[in-house]
């Protein structure tokens, strides 16, 4: 018996929701990571991110998965046990109802070393994409950190902007706006590790 042929390619979706993101269905089962970082005595400033994931033809791409990694207020990546009052991780699904955007309340994060800009690292899971893929999301209002960040260095001027989020504040409430193009004129960068 030989086991030499290879087996076929599938995508990274569909998900099982009602393990990934049962809230965002109905399920009734708790999630295991939220889109609310937010909690009492947690130091920093509270900001929602929120955007919407285009496909190729510039429509609102629906059932993804956007996971969010970030330091705290302070810099600070969270270890097992050791910070349990922030844990730096999200995961929220896009297209519930009429919404097809992303939501995630949380923290706005310090910076990380003197030279990178205060950023929070997402990966995106949909349908259509053989693997995963990663970005990261930068603050329009770190404009001074942002010009020496190493990263955002290495892209050329008019790439850096699709991994700036835009500030806007509505009634008390900060929010950045992040949208994710996965291809045309303007795609957002994506990185490979």
């Amino acid at each position: 018996m030989s086991y030499e042929k290879q087996t076929p390619s599938q995508t990274v979706g569909p998900f099982f929701s009602y393990g990934l993101t049962p809230q965002q269905y109905d399920y009734d089962y708790s999630d295991l990571a939220t889109g609310d970082l937010v909690a009492d005595g947690i130091q920093g400033e509270a900001i929602n991110l929120i955007g919407t994931i285009y496909n190729g033809d510039g429509q609102e791409l629906r059932h993804a998965i956007i996971e969010s990694w970030q330091a705290d207020s302070m810099g600070r990546y969270a270890k097992m046990g050791l910070m349990e009052t922030f844990s730096g991780f999200a995961r929220v699904g896009t297209g519930r109802g009429e919404d097809p955007r992303y939501r995630i309340r949380t923290v706005k994060p310090g910076r990380v070393d003197q030279r990178q800009a205060p950023h929070i690292a997402l990966t995106l899971f949909s349908r259509g994409l053989m693997h995963h893929v990663y970005t990261r999301l930068y603050f329009s209002d770190e404009e001074e950190a942002n010009e020496k960040d190493p990263l955002l260095q290495r892209l050329p001027a008019h790439r850096r902007q699709t991994l700036i989020a835009k500030r806007v504040e509505a009634e008390n409430v900060i929010f950045y706006q992040f949208d994710i193009h996965m291809q045309g004129n303007q795609e957002t960068v994506f990185l490979e590790f």
